[in-house]
This record gives C-alpha cells, sequence and structure tokens, in this order.
C-alpha cells in the first residue's frame, strides 16, 4: 500500500474511495471496531451527489434514504410547541437544475459509511477496524506508522508514501504534526440519549428540532429522528443524569408530560466547537474532515464537506503518487480547502447561534450567504494548480458561474441531455468547439471533447475555437478565448513539473 488513511469516517472513507477510483490502493484503519453505528451527520447536496456518481454510488446512497425524503428543521421550546421558526426542505430538495444534474439524498452517516467502505474495498483499499495509530515518524522518503490491532495488542510497522489524517476532531495526527487551530473554541458541551417514544403526532419522520427551553439543562437542546421509526437522540448540557432524569428531559422535550419512554443509550457527551486547523497538512501527512474543520452542527455542511475533502485531496495525491505531478501540486490542499472551510464555519456558527444560542450574538456574525449559488456551487478554489487571468483578484465567492480559473466549471445541458458536468472527473479534461484544439489535447494524453453550438462557449467564457481545461475536481484550470495557447506548458505550471518529467 502506498497511502495510509486513519479514520474510517466519511473523510477517510470517501479518501480511500476516491484515492481507489484513480488506480491507488490505500490501507485505511480505524480504532473503533465498525463504522458508526449512530446516524450523526444526514443529507448529501447536489454537489456531494455528482462525486459519489463519479464513483458509482448515487443510487445506493438515495435508495438508502428514507422512503419520505421531506427534511424539516424546527426552531421550537419543544417538539409539541410553541414554533419559534420551521425550515421545510422539500420532497426534492431546491431546485438546482441550472447548477447540476444531480439530485439530493438524505442518507445518514450510520448508512452511508458502509456504501462507501465497500466501493473502497472494490476499488483496492485494504479496511482494517480495531486498528491504531500507535506512532508515526516521516521523511523526504515517506512515512513510517506503527500499528496496534486492540483485539490482540499485536503491533506492525508500515511504510508508506504519504499518510491522511482523518482521525476526528481530536486528531492526535494533528497534534503530532504541531498544527493549531483557530477559531472561537469551544461553544458547549453536551450530554446525548438515543431513545424510543411515540412522537408521530408532535415530530415529522424526518426532522431535527432545536430547543430553545429554560426546562432543559442549559436552556435548550437538540432532538433528531433517526432511521429506525420511532427512535430518536436528544442532547442537552452537560450533567450526569439518573435514567428518571431523562425521561423527565425527554418529555420536557416533547412536550408530552406523560410520554412512555424507553431508554437506549445515554451519557455519550460532545463538544460543540468552532475552529480550524491553520493547515492541513505536513510533509507527506495531509488532513481531512473533522481533524481540520469542526463547526457546529446546525447547516448539514459538516458530512458533506468530510466527503468532498475526501474528493480534492485524492486526485492530487494519487498524481503525486503515480509521479504525474509534482509535490507542488500537494501543497495547493491548504490554500484551496481552507479559505472554504473558514466560511463555512463562519456560516454554520452563525446558523448556530440563530438556531441554539442567541445570547452569543456579539454583532460579529457573518451575514448568511445564499447557499445555492455560494456555498453549493459558487466557491472557488484559488492556488498555484489554477492559472489566474490578468485581472482576477481571487475572490473566493461568485453569485453566478463564470468559468474563469479557480471556478466550478459550470453546468451545461448538452444535445444528448447529460451535462458537461458528467464529461469530468477521471483526469484533466479539455472542452472545446476546434478539433485542432482536441488533437493538440490528445497528443498530451488528455481527454477531449468537442463540443457543438455556442452555449457551452458563452457559459465558460470562451469562443468556439478556444478551449477550457478542468481539472478532476471539475475546477476550471485555465482558459484561452481562441487558438492562442501552450496546453503542454499549462500542464506542467499546474501539475508543477518541467518538460522532463514528461508532460
Amino acid at each position: 500500500m502506498r497511502v495510509l488513511v486513519v479514520g474510517a469516517g466519511l473523510s477517510g472513507l470517501s479518501t480511500a474511495m476516491f484515492l481507489g477510483l484513480h488506480g491507488v490502493e490505500s490501507l485505511v484503519v480505524e480504532r473503533h471496531a465498525t463504522t458508526s453505528l449512530h446516524p450523526k451527520a444526514r443529507g448529501q447536496f447536489p454537489q456531494t451527489m455528482e462525486v459519489l456518481r463519479l464513483a458509482g454510488v448515487d443510487q445506493q446512497v438515495i435508495d438508502a434514504s428514507p422512503p419520505e425524503f421531506e427534511f424539516r428543521i424546527v426552531v421550537a421550546q419543544a417538539a409539541a410547541g410553541p414554533v419559534f421558526n420551521e425550515i421545510l426542505v422539500d420532497s426534492m430538495g431546491p431546485d438546482l437544475s441550472d447548477f447540476s444534474s444531480a439530485g439530493w439524498a438524505n442518507t445518514s452517516q450510520e448508512r452511508l459509511e458502509p456504501i462507501l467502505a465497500d466501493r473502497a474495498r472494490e476499488l483496492g483499499a485494504t479496511i482494517r477496524f480495531s486498528t491504531e495509530l500507535v506512532e508515526f515518524t516521516q521523511d523526504e522518503h515517506g512515512v513510517t506508522a506503527v500499528l496496534r490491532d486492540l483485539n490482540t495488542g499485536e503491533e506492525q510497522t508500515v511504510g508508506v508514501e504519504y499518510m491522511v489524517g482523518a482521525d476526528g476532531h481530536r486528531s492526535p495526527i494533528r497534534q503530532a504534526l504541531g498544527i493549531g487551530v483557530t477559531g472561537r473554541g469551544v461553544l458547549g458541551t453536551g450530554v446525548g440519549a438515543i431513545f424510543e417514544a411515540d412522537l408521530s403526532s408532535v415530530v415529522p419522520r424526518n426532522a431535527l428540532l432545536y430547543l430553545q427551553n429554560p426546562d432543559l439543562p442549559g436552556g435548550g437542546g437538540a432532538m433528531v429522528s433517526t432511521d429506525e421509526p420511532g427512535r430518536y437522540s436528544l442532547s442537552v448540557g452537560l450533567g450526569e443524569y439518573s435514567d428518571q432524569r431523562w425521561i423527565e428531559m425527554i418529555r420536557t422535550a416533547a412536550g408530552i408530560p406523560d410520554l412512555a419512554v424507553r431508554l437506549l443509550e445515554v451519557g455519550s457527551s460532545s463538544d460543540t466547537k468552532h475552529w480550524v486547523a491553520d493547515t492541513f497538512g505536513s510533509g507527506r501527512v495531509h488532513l481531512v474532515g473533522d481533524a481540520v474543520r469542526v463547526m457546529p452542527p446546525t447547516g448539514a455542511f459538516g458530512g458533506n464537506t468530510a466527503v468532498m475533502d475526501g474528493f480534492y485531496l485524492a486526485w492530487k495525491l494519487a498524481m503525486v503518487v503515480k509521479g504525474e505531478a509534482g509535490q507542488g501540486l500537494l501543497d495547493s490542499h491548504t490554500p484551496e480547502r481552507r479559505p472554504y472551510s473558514e466560511y463555512i464555519a463562519q456560516q454554520q456558527y452563525t446558523f448556530y447561534v440563530e438556531r441554539m444560542a442567541p445570547h452569543l450574538d456579539d454583532g460579529t456574525l457573518t451575514p448568511m450567504a445564499d447557499p445555492i449559488s455560494m456555498l453549493f456551487f459558487g466557491y472557488r478554489q484559488i492556488s498555484d494548480a489554477v492559472l489566474l487571468e490578468p485581472g482576477d483578484q481571487g475572490e473566493l465567492l461568485e453569485p453566478e458561474p463564470t468559468g474563469r480559473p479557480g471556478s466550478r466549471a459550470p453546468h451545461v445541458v448538452l444535445p444528448d441531455g447529460s451535462s458537461t458536468i458528467e464529461l469530468f472527473g477521471c483526469g484533466f479534461v479539455v472542452l472545446t468547439g476546434s478539433p485542432e484544439w482536441a488533437a493538440r489535447a490528445e497528443e498530451l494524453g488528455l481527454t477531449a471533447h468537442v463540443l457543438e453550438g455556442s452555449d457551452w462557449a458563452k457559459a465558460y467564457g470562451v469562443t468556439e475555437s478556444g478551449a477550457v481545461l478542468v481539472r478532476p475536481d471539475f475546477f476550471v484550470a485555465w482558459r484561452t478565448p481562441d487558438a492562442t495557447g501552450d496546453l503542454r506548458q499549462v500542464l506542467a505550471d499546474i501539475r508543477h513539473q518541467g518538460h522532463s518529467c514528461g508532460v
């Protein structure tokens, strides 16, 4: 194995799956005995479904969603009311057909992780549960890691070229690398319970309730439905509570004083935090998921960004491992992902204050951006792996697709009904209306698509005689409006290799 992935959550399994899609086998180790046994993050945005479609698991994810897609977010005193605010995601999700050909899914982390794990194995990954990373060292040649089987106590030393830390918000790997974090810190500590009760009259089938209730510890809490009908989880302020006290709190949260409650699990604690790692890697070790970004669970971006972290890192790591790019390509991971991560964390903090902790509104909240055009599809990735055009100030967000380098490639419906987005993902791709540009691309081993008509060219900001180079992550790397340009040199600049490396 050439890459070690530590952690088999959403980000670690996604990284392994997409590495396999790009032809690189990995070893994944996870200290827990299985994938997640709790729903945790729920819901997949269309851009996440695009990459899951690329990996061939999108239909499985859709099939794993609850039969009733409708998902409701409620801010209330109790499940039975009064309701202060209600956000309804309708049965199809917001219409994003102007931005993507993919739809929505509503699968929980509990059901998504096994799908990712199975596909990662099919693509060459080895996954070892009940296995922890004891220690690691690195040098200019690779990473040496000591692993321990938690069932037998046996230790094994493995050598790999690169390591990916997907080891959660505490991330011993991040700490060992000496990487700090920046943010608002710990916002609160809570404790949770999983229970069964008949709340069908007051809680929708798929719902998340933010409770503002002075009769609950900490003045509020959160209640969420699970994949099992009649099963819910409740989180409240930290404390040690008897089973009877839990039943009383559940009844308070439900707003039903005589509710019959069956406790299944109590006492699991967690912190609500807000921070972003100062850098997303060091040397031959890179970080993804909660190891680099921890946000309040208000906005559904946590699980989606975890999957996308794996997608965005894997293609770069695969190219470097296979000798198709230089180390500089991996160095673009932090400058491309950190600014967006910081912005998303700020957005989710604003959600948190508005829904759960209005007392924290100190006038410094980041104004909410339009989630569809900005947070889903309008963010840019700016680094040396993108050739910006003269006058481009490197803005992080753009309200409308432009096709300029650093931006997501626009979704354009092609004559056969498919999308330009469906042409990307497995390598650098050239879009053009010119057979001459296509020939130049193919001479360099690139896939080229000669597109008809002018719609695509207008969307991408070129003429039909021009060309656009799109990276494997659906982002525009470079474009030329006409027949001019040295594609060989462009590739060398983006991959951080010289001509001697065969580009």
